[in-house]
């Protein structure tokens, strides 16, 4: 059944109503003596474009103006002038979650009188998701083994590693002193052609047949074999003969203090490895509580599988194009020329932006779903605080002198009065919303890693406190998708408002 609400704005009357569960109409009235003002101002514009002779621009009196154009011109100029904004100020009153440009039809007034208009827009749909309860994402084990501290030391090590001559059969690690001819069609290759080349078995250097012949060779064998040829296009084999003169094997430094003390600035074999486990252990737990998020991200918008409005998708994707332009002109770039520049064709930019922007949209929805399911919209002491870490956050940045002056509760008053009037104070409450919904999920999701064994949660946080990136955090693109709102005319962020409204009080 339709919903039909009613509003008033001075001297205009707005009413909506739900068409479908993505779509409304709002209606809005205006008397004639509202409607005659924007006439007014119409003909003041209109006098500043056109010349009327012995009149300086903007000067010439509207019944002059009525005669040379007549009098439906400023009423034209009226209605295509005002009518979005009174759209606009009826959205805000019915507070209406609008996602795309409307549809206006005048009803009434479009020759004399008062003037009624007809607004359908989509607005954001609300669906519905199950198992968000449930879900069980699989991230990278923060565990750190000893295995790995024992493989990180190693390779230090090898950095004070000497070679060793060896009788033994060659095995991947060695170094081979080898003679190697490389030809094609009996033709010699000079890239493929040399003597006393040091060669490290296992690296799969020029091509793998090498190193499968050299393994298990001892010195002064003599191997002869073919092998294709790397290029694709190449038809022709390659024919090698390989002289091995000398097989040494690498020997790495004793693991003792006096090593660890003279290469280091640690004094004990203890003391650099309890170093190397703590840093590992941090750099693991921060990049799988990364992968945490970006994980439930992904398994919360994948419970959204209706089609998403494709006014919100291409939003999204506008925005990111924007966002990106901006970043790349602050550095002197044009979009074209960079991805000229890195070799990706536009299309491929912007299937990639589609992605992203896809699974964005999805877990907007999948969020606002979640906090209404589970009574997590933000209330107004939940926003009342949320406006004073806005304040608080924007005095912080402020010179000393007017940070320290500043009335915190009279700010967020002045800002909450803002975004009402902007209309931003709901896309806040939302962001609120789903910032605890996103919360709430990650409280109780399964976390496992790639064997299947579970995690505990408690494993992700970092063990040295009080350092950035906590297991709190959320990566970039996440944040950006369940950041707070732009707000006002300009796209300005809260803590620009208070700056604004400051100014205008001053």
């Amino acid at each position: 059944m339709p919903i039909e609400r009613t509003g008033t704005i001075p001297a205009v009357q707005s009413s909506f109503e739900t068409l479908t569960d993505n779509r409304v109409k709002l209606t809005v009235e205006l008397d004639e003596a509202e409607f005659e003002t924007e006439i007014e101002s119409a003909f003041r514009r209109i006098a500043r474009e056109v010349r009327v002779p012995g009149f300086r621009p903007g000067k010439a009196p509207r019944r002059l103006l009525e005669a040379q154009l007549g009098h439906q011109a400023g009423r034209a100029e009226a209605l295509r002038f005002s009518l979005p904004d009174f759209y606009a100020r009826a959205v805000v009153e019915h507070d209406i979650d609008v996602i795309d440009a409307p549809s206006i039809e005048i009803t009434e007034g479009a020759e004399s009188g008062p003037v009624c208009f007809d607004a359908v827009v989509d607005v954001r749909p609300a669906v519905a998701v199950s198992g968000y309860d449930q879900l069980s994402v699989q991230i990278p084990s923060p565990v750190v083994d000893d295995d790995e501290i024992t493989g990180e030391i190693d390779r230090f090590r090898q950095q004070f590693a000497e070679l060793s001559p060896v009788s033994r059969a060659a095995a991947d690690g060695d170094h081979l002193t080898i003679d190697i001819t490389g030809t094609m069609a009996g033709e010699t290759i000079d890239g493929l052609t040399t003597s006393d080349y040091d060669y490290l078995l296992g690296t799969g250097a020029v091509v793998p047949e090498i190193d499968e012949n050299l393994r298990g060779a001892v010195p002064g064998d003599i191997l002869e074999f073919t092998a294709a040829h790397p290029d694709p296009d190449e038809d022709s084999s390659l024919s090698f003969r390989v002289l091995v003169k000398e097989v040494q094997e690498t020997v790495l430094p004793a693991l003792d203090d006096e090593f660890v003390s003279s290469n280091t600035e640690y004094d004990t074999v203890e003391e650099f490895r309890s170093t190397l486990e703590a840093g590992q252990s941090r750099a693991k737990t921060m990049y799988a509580a990364s992968a945490r998020m970006e994980a439930i991200a992904d398994a919360v918008a994948g419970l959204v599988t209706d089609e998403v409005p494709e006014a919100m998708l291409a939003s999204e994707i506008e925005s990111r194009v924007a966002s990106i332009t901006r970043d790349l002109a602050q550095r002197g770039h044009e979009l074209d020329d960079y991805l000229s520049t890195i070799g990706q064709p536009r299309e491929e930019f912007e299937a990639g932006l589609k992605i992203s922007a896809d699974r964005s949209v999805r877990l907007d929805l999948a969020l606002r779903a979640v906090a209404v399911a589970e009574g997590l919209e933000a209330d107004d002491d939940t926003l009342e605080a949320e406006l004073h870490q806005v304040v608080l956050a924007a005095a912080r940045r402020a010179p000393a002198d007017e940070g320290s002056a500043l009335d915190a509760t009279a700010e967020a008053t002045r800002l909450r009065e803002a975004l009402a009037s902007s209309g931003q104070l709901s896309p806040m409450r939302s962001e609120i919303s789903k910032r605890a919904a996103l919360e709430w999920i990650t409280e109780r999701v399964e976390l496992v890693d790639p064997d299947g064994e579970v995690i505990d949660p408690e494993l992700l946080t970092l063990p040295e406190a009080g350092e950035t990136g906590t297991s709190g955090e959320l990566p970039e693109e996440v944040t950006e998708e369940v950041s707070a709102p732009d707000v006002g005319d300009d796209g300005g962020s809260p803590q620009d408002v208070i700056a604004d409204e400051s100014q205008e009080a001053s």
